[in-house]
Protein backbone atom coordinates (compact mmCIF):
# COMPACT_ATOMS: atom_id res chain seq x y z
CA UNK A 1 0.00 0.00 0.00
CA UNK A 2 1.39 3.35 -1.02
CA UNK A 3 1.94 6.41 1.17
CA UNK A 4 0.64 9.50 -0.61
CA UNK A 5 1.74 12.86 0.83
CA UNK A 6 0.27 15.45 -1.52
CA UNK A 7 2.09 18.67 -2.23
CA UNK A 8 5.20 17.65 -0.29
CA UNK A 9 8.65 16.34 -1.17
CA UNK A 10 10.30 14.08 1.40
CA UNK A 11 14.08 14.50 1.56
CA UNK A 12 16.02 11.61 3.06
CA UNK A 13 19.46 11.42 4.60
CA UNK A 14 21.41 8.29 3.63
CA UNK A 15 23.83 7.14 6.36
CA UNK A 16 22.13 5.28 9.22
CA UNK A 17 18.71 6.15 7.81
CA UNK A 18 18.63 4.33 4.48
CA UNK A 19 21.86 2.48 5.23
CA UNK A 20 22.57 0.61 8.43
CA UNK A 21 25.46 1.39 10.75
CA UNK A 22 28.64 -0.37 9.58
CA UNK A 23 28.98 -3.74 11.27
CA UNK A 24 31.50 -4.50 13.98
CA UNK A 25 33.21 -6.86 11.52
CA UNK A 26 33.53 -4.08 8.93
CA UNK A 27 34.82 -1.65 11.55
CA UNK A 28 37.37 -4.17 12.84
CA UNK A 29 38.59 -4.90 9.31
CA UNK A 30 39.12 -1.19 8.68
CA UNK A 31 41.09 -0.75 11.91
CA UNK A 32 43.21 -3.78 11.08
CA UNK A 33 44.03 -2.37 7.65
CA UNK A 34 44.97 0.96 9.25
CA UNK A 35 47.42 -0.60 11.71
CA UNK A 36 45.29 -2.15 14.43
CA UNK A 37 44.87 0.68 16.96
CA UNK A 38 41.22 1.68 17.04
CA UNK A 39 41.69 4.18 19.87
CA UNK A 40 43.87 6.26 17.58
CA UNK A 41 42.19 5.44 14.27
CA UNK A 42 38.57 6.40 14.96
CA UNK A 43 39.25 9.91 16.31
CA UNK A 44 41.40 10.59 13.22
CA UNK A 45 38.76 9.03 10.93
CA UNK A 46 36.03 11.34 12.19
CA UNK A 47 38.21 14.43 12.66
CA UNK A 48 38.87 14.67 8.92
CA UNK A 49 35.41 13.53 7.80
CA UNK A 50 33.82 16.99 7.86
CA UNK A 51 36.29 18.33 5.29
CA UNK A 52 35.88 15.21 3.12
CA UNK A 53 32.10 15.54 3.21
CA UNK A 54 32.30 19.25 2.49
CA UNK A 55 34.43 18.60 -0.57
CA UNK A 56 37.40 20.63 0.66
CA UNK A 57 39.46 17.46 1.08
CA UNK A 58 40.00 14.81 -1.61
CA UNK A 59 39.81 11.11 -0.86
CA UNK A 60 43.57 10.59 -1.10
CA UNK A 61 44.15 13.65 1.09
CA UNK A 62 41.66 12.30 3.62
CA UNK A 63 43.41 8.97 4.02
CA UNK A 64 46.88 10.51 3.95
CA UNK A 65 45.82 12.84 6.77
CA UNK A 66 44.82 9.83 8.86
CA UNK A 67 48.08 8.15 7.91
CA UNK A 68 50.07 11.09 9.27
CA UNK A 69 48.12 11.15 12.53
CA UNK A 70 48.73 7.45 13.03
CA UNK A 71 52.44 7.77 12.24
CA UNK A 72 52.08 5.23 9.47
CA UNK A 73 53.58 5.02 5.99
CA UNK A 74 51.06 3.42 3.69
CA UNK A 75 51.74 2.29 0.16
CA UNK A 76 49.18 3.34 -2.45
CA UNK A 77 47.75 -0.19 -2.44
CA UNK A 78 46.93 0.13 1.27
CA UNK A 79 45.09 3.41 0.68
CA UNK A 80 42.99 1.79 -2.05
CA UNK A 81 42.11 -1.09 0.27
CA UNK A 82 41.20 1.29 3.11
CA UNK A 83 38.95 3.33 0.83
CA UNK A 84 37.23 0.20 -0.49
CA UNK A 85 36.69 -1.28 2.98
CA UNK A 86 35.25 2.01 4.22
CA UNK A 87 33.04 2.59 1.17
CA UNK A 88 31.68 -0.96 1.26
CA UNK A 89 30.87 -0.70 4.97
CA UNK A 90 28.24 1.98 4.22
CA UNK A 91 26.40 0.10 1.45
CA UNK A 92 24.09 -2.18 3.45
CA UNK A 93 20.49 -0.96 3.21
CA UNK A 94 17.97 -1.04 6.06
CA UNK A 95 15.12 -3.22 4.71
CA UNK A 96 12.51 -1.40 6.80
CA UNK A 97 13.50 2.01 5.45
CA UNK A 98 13.59 0.62 1.92
CA UNK A 99 10.00 -0.56 2.33
CA UNK A 100 8.99 2.93 3.43
CA UNK A 101 10.71 4.44 0.39
CA UNK A 102 9.01 1.99 -1.96
CA UNK A 103 5.63 2.73 -0.38
CA UNK A 104 6.19 6.45 -0.75
CA UNK A 105 7.09 6.00 -4.39
CA UNK A 106 4.06 3.75 -4.93
CA UNK A 107 1.92 6.50 -3.43
CA UNK A 108 3.30 9.07 -5.83
CA UNK A 109 5.11 11.07 -3.14
CA UNK A 110 8.05 13.11 -4.37
CA UNK A 111 11.41 11.94 -2.96
CA UNK A 112 14.93 13.37 -2.85
CA UNK A 113 18.19 12.39 -1.18
CA UNK A 114 20.49 14.74 0.77
CA UNK A 115 23.63 13.18 2.20
CA UNK A 116 26.73 14.47 3.94
CA UNK A 117 29.16 12.36 1.93
CA UNK A 118 32.25 12.55 -0.19
CA UNK A 119 32.00 12.94 -3.95
CA UNK A 120 32.73 9.22 -4.42
CA UNK A 121 29.23 8.36 -3.19
CA UNK A 122 27.49 10.46 -5.83
CA UNK A 123 27.62 7.82 -8.55
CA UNK A 124 26.40 5.06 -6.22
CA UNK A 125 23.47 7.19 -5.05
CA UNK A 126 22.45 8.19 -8.57
CA UNK A 127 23.20 5.10 -10.62
CA UNK A 128 22.55 2.28 -8.16
CA UNK A 129 18.98 1.10 -7.70
CA UNK A 130 18.36 3.79 -5.06
CA UNK A 131 18.70 6.39 -7.79
CA UNK A 132 15.43 5.16 -9.32
CA UNK A 133 13.57 6.27 -6.18
CA UNK A 134 14.73 9.89 -6.05
CA UNK A 135 14.02 12.69 -8.47
CA UNK A 136 17.22 14.43 -7.36
CA UNK A 137 20.29 13.50 -5.31
CA UNK A 138 22.29 16.07 -3.35
CA UNK A 139 25.78 15.20 -2.08
CA UNK A 140 27.51 17.64 0.26
CA UNK A 141 30.96 16.89 -1.17
CA UNK A 142 29.77 18.06 -4.58
CA UNK A 143 28.07 21.18 -3.25
CA UNK A 144 30.81 22.56 -1.00
CA UNK A 145 28.41 22.94 1.90
CA UNK A 146 27.28 20.52 4.56
CA UNK A 147 24.34 19.82 6.88
CA UNK A 148 23.25 21.48 9.12
CA UNK A 149 24.26 24.69 7.30
CA UNK A 150 21.23 26.62 6.05
CA UNK A 151 22.87 27.01 2.64
CA UNK A 152 22.56 23.35 1.77
CA UNK A 153 18.86 23.24 2.63
CA UNK A 154 18.19 26.38 0.62
CA UNK A 155 20.03 24.84 -2.34
CA UNK A 156 17.84 21.74 -2.14
CA UNK A 157 14.63 23.79 -1.99
CA UNK A 158 15.66 25.87 -4.99
CA UNK A 159 16.69 22.84 -7.04
CA UNK A 160 13.43 21.03 -6.24
CA UNK A 161 11.45 24.23 -6.91
CA UNK A 162 9.55 24.02 -3.63
CA UNK A 163 9.04 26.23 -0.62
CA UNK A 164 10.26 25.20 2.82
CA UNK A 165 6.66 24.46 3.80
CA UNK A 166 6.43 21.92 0.98
CA UNK A 167 9.44 19.92 2.19
CA UNK A 168 9.94 17.25 4.84
CA UNK A 169 13.41 16.21 5.98
CA UNK A 170 14.44 12.90 7.56
CA UNK A 171 17.84 12.48 9.28
CA UNK A 172 19.21 10.43 12.17
CA UNK A 173 21.15 13.39 13.57
CA UNK A 174 19.11 15.87 15.55
CA UNK A 175 21.42 18.77 14.72
CA UNK A 176 20.73 18.25 11.00
CA UNK A 177 16.98 18.09 11.52
CA UNK A 178 17.12 21.28 13.60
CA UNK A 179 19.08 22.91 10.77
CA UNK A 180 16.29 22.06 8.35
CA UNK A 181 13.65 23.31 10.76
CA UNK A 182 15.54 26.59 11.11
CA UNK A 183 14.77 27.35 7.45
CA UNK A 184 11.14 26.29 7.81
CA UNK A 185 11.31 22.63 6.71
CA UNK A 186 9.37 20.04 8.74
CA UNK A 187 11.78 17.51 10.21
CA UNK A 188 11.83 14.05 11.76
CA UNK A 189 14.74 12.52 13.70
CA UNK A 190 15.05 8.94 12.46
CA UNK A 191 15.26 6.17 15.04
CA UNK A 192 13.50 3.20 13.45
CA UNK A 193 11.71 2.50 10.18
CA UNK A 194 8.49 1.83 12.12
CA UNK A 195 8.58 5.25 13.79
CA UNK A 196 9.38 6.86 10.45
CA UNK A 197 6.41 5.16 8.81
CA UNK A 198 4.10 6.29 11.62
CA UNK A 199 5.31 9.89 11.24
CA UNK A 200 4.87 9.93 7.48
CA UNK A 201 1.40 8.41 7.70
CA UNK A 202 0.33 11.39 9.84
CA UNK A 203 1.20 13.59 6.82
CA UNK A 204 -0.48 11.35 4.25
CA UNK A 205 -3.79 12.08 2.62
Amino acid sequence: MGIHIPGRVVVFDYGEVISVTPSEEDRAALVELAGGDGEVFWPAYWRHRHDLDQGTLGIQQYWRGIERELGEQWEDERVHRLWLADFRSWLTIDPGTLEVLLDLRAGGTRLALLSNAGRDFGSYFRHGTLGDLFEQVFVSGELGTIKPDAAIFRHVLEALDVTAEQAVFIDNKEENVRGAEAVGIAGHVFTTAADLRAYLETLAA
